[in-house]
């Protein structure tokens, strides 16, 4: 029987693992939308007629199924996404140079909160809504790193924290706790800075915008919102 940690360490050597494949598909054409001069780039959320995903995302599910809907709400069209001890996640490949595009901006809301949950312990690193940012680098499995813009139950805002499952994963703790539930928050971040700040490096080319959520290690409970996603030239937030 698969303990809690191994199945922790099998969410987070997802990122890695995908991002290998991802590479020898040829990734770089997989957005030719990045590659325009525009002051944007969105991460469109689209409902697909043929697939459960959005259109042009991908589904991957480490525990449990993943339960999310693309919904028309007051920001437009959203993700939504719960989950019951369960551990899933909705990606969408993308290639396009971060320092072209350092702010990442989006709205999201979270309805309930894994309770106990603490990205600080291995244990309990369950959130109720996580944005990530992922860059490959081969070798994918050694080198990629990433960086997850999360709503946290317990560890406090503001605070910069490194995966206890992954070396290469960093944590930016956006909101945490209930006070601020309930309620749309408009966020922007420099992606950019955050990542010479976390790796001391510049970074390479972006590969993969992923959203997630997960109660598996706390075997508890989630809902979120998360939409108008995407990358802008400087520090602006559209729509706020």
């Amino acid at each position: 029987m698969e303990t809690a940690a191994s199945q922790k360490n099998d969410k987070m050597a997802y990122i890695l693992n995908i991002i290998a494949a991802m590479l020898l598909l040829n990734m770089a054409i997989a957005d030719a939308g990045a590659f325009n001069n525009e002051a944007t780039l969105h991460v469109p959320i689209k409902k697909a007629s043929a697939s459960n995903a959005p259109e042009g995302w991908g589904i991957t599910e480490w525990k449990g199924r993943a339960e999310f809907e693309v919904i028309e709400t007051e920001i437009g069209s959203t993700l939504h996404l719960k989950s019951s001890s369960t551990s899933t996640a909705l990606y969408k490949d993308m290639s396009f140079d971060i320092k072209e595009y350092p702010a990442l901006n989006w709205k999201w809301k979270v309805e309930r909160l894994p309770h106990g949950a603490d990205a600080r312990r291995g244990a309990t690193d369950d959130q109720a809504l996580q944005l990530y940012v992922i860059f490959p680098r081969w070798p994918a499995a050694v080198n990629s790193r990433v960086i997850g813009y999360i709503w946290d139950t317990s560890a406090p805002s503001g605070a910069y924290l490194s995966s206890r499952k992954s070396r290469n994963t960093r944590y930016v703790v956006v909101k945490s706790g209930p006070s601020e539930i309930g309620r749309w928050h408009q966020e922007t971040k420099d992606v950019y800075a955050d990542y010479r700040r976390l790796f001391s490096e510049d970074p390479p080319k972006a590969g993969r915008v992923s959203v997630m959520i997960d109660t598996d290690d706390t075997k508890g409970h989630a809902e979120s919102f998360i939409g108008n996603i995407f990358f802008s030239k400087k520090d602006v937030a559209l729509n706020k």
